[in-house]
C-alpha cells in the first residue's frame, strides 16, 4: 500500500469541459493537499497526459469518443499498475462499474457527489483502497441479483464451477465489498489480520484475480455474497 503523502497529484479524464473544469476549481480551491496535474478529453490524450505526469490518482469518466473509459482503465493499468484509476460514473452504467472493476479500477464515485465524499474518495485511492458509496453499490448488487447477462458482464472470465468458497471466506469477501479493510474485516470476524490475509489469498486463487477490485467485480457478477449485505 502506498505510504500516505503530503501532496495527492491528480488527473482528471472526462469528454466534457465543464466537468473537468468543476473538478479543477474544487481540487484546487479546496487547500486540501491535492494538485491537479493534468487533464484529458478522451482515452488517447489520457494516456499522453498520464504516461508524462505519472499522478496517483486518475479520476476516469466511461463513456468518451474514441478510447472508452474501459479501454483507458486497462491500459494505465497495464502500463503504470502503480497509478490508481478512481472511476466518475452516473446512475445507469451498472454493468460499465463492474467491468471498469475488472479492468483495475480501485472502485467508482458518482460526479454528483459532494467535495467531502470526493476528497475522501481521492485519499483512498491514493491508498490504494477499494472506494466504495454504499447507496452505489446497493444498486450494482441489485443489478447482479437479477442475473442479468450482457456483453458487459459476460467478458469477466468466470473461475471453475468445482471451486467454492468457504462461509469464512464469503464473509471476507462480503468485507471486500462493503469497502473495508483488512483491520476492519479482522474486527468484525473476531480474528488477526494475518489470518483475513490468507482468506483473501485463497479468494483470490480460487476466483483467479489478483486485486481487491476483481474480486469484488466477480463477486458481483457470480453472486457469491449474500443480496443485502449491507
Amino acid at each position: 500500500m502506498r505510504e500516505e503523502q503530503a501532496t495527492i497529484r491528480v488527473v482528471v479524464v472526462d469528454d466534457h469541459l465543464i466537468v473537468r473544469e468543476g473538478l479543477r476549481f474544487m481540487l484546487e480551491e479546496a487547500d486540501e493537499g491535492f494538485v491537479l496535474v493534468g487533464d484529458a478529453g478522451d482515452g488517447a490524450a489520457a494516456l499522453q497526459v498520464v504516461g508524462r505526469e505519472q499522478p496517483d490518482v486518475v479520476l476516469m469518466d466511461l463513456r468518451m469518443p474514441g478510447m472508452d473509459g474501459l479501454e483507458t482503465i486497462k491500459r494505465i493499468r497495464a502500463n503504470w499498475p502503480h497509478i490508481a484509476v478512481l472511476i466518475l460514473t452516473t446512475y445507469n452504467e451498472d454493468d460499465l462499474m463492474i467491468r471498469g472493476l475488472q479492468m483495475g479500477a480501485c472502485g467508482y464515485l458518482l460526479k454528483e457527489t459532494d467535495r467531502a465524499t470526493l476528497f475522501r474518495a481521492i485519499r483512498a485511492a491514493a491508498r490504494n483502497e477499494m472506494t466504495v458509496q454504499p447507496e452505489m453499490m446497493n444498486r450494482i448488487l441489485s443489478y447482479a441479483s437479477h442475473g442479468v447477462s450482457s456483453p458487459a458482464l459476460s467478458a469477466i472470465p468466470s473461475s471453475r464451477k468445482e471451486t467454492e468458497l468457504t462461509e469464512r471466506e464469503v464473509e471476507v469477501l462480503t468485507g471486500l465489498v462493503q469497502g473495508e479493510r483488512n483491520k476492519e474485516i479482522a474486527l468484525r470476524l473476531g480474528v488477526a489480520e494475518r489470518t483475513v490475509r490468507a482468506h483473501l489469498s485463497a479468494i483470490y486463487m480460487k476466483l483467479n484475480v489478483d486485486s481487491r477490485a476483481q474480486a469484488v467485480a466477480h463477486a458481483l457478477q457470480h453472486g457469491l455474497i449474500p443480496p443485502h449485505p449491507f
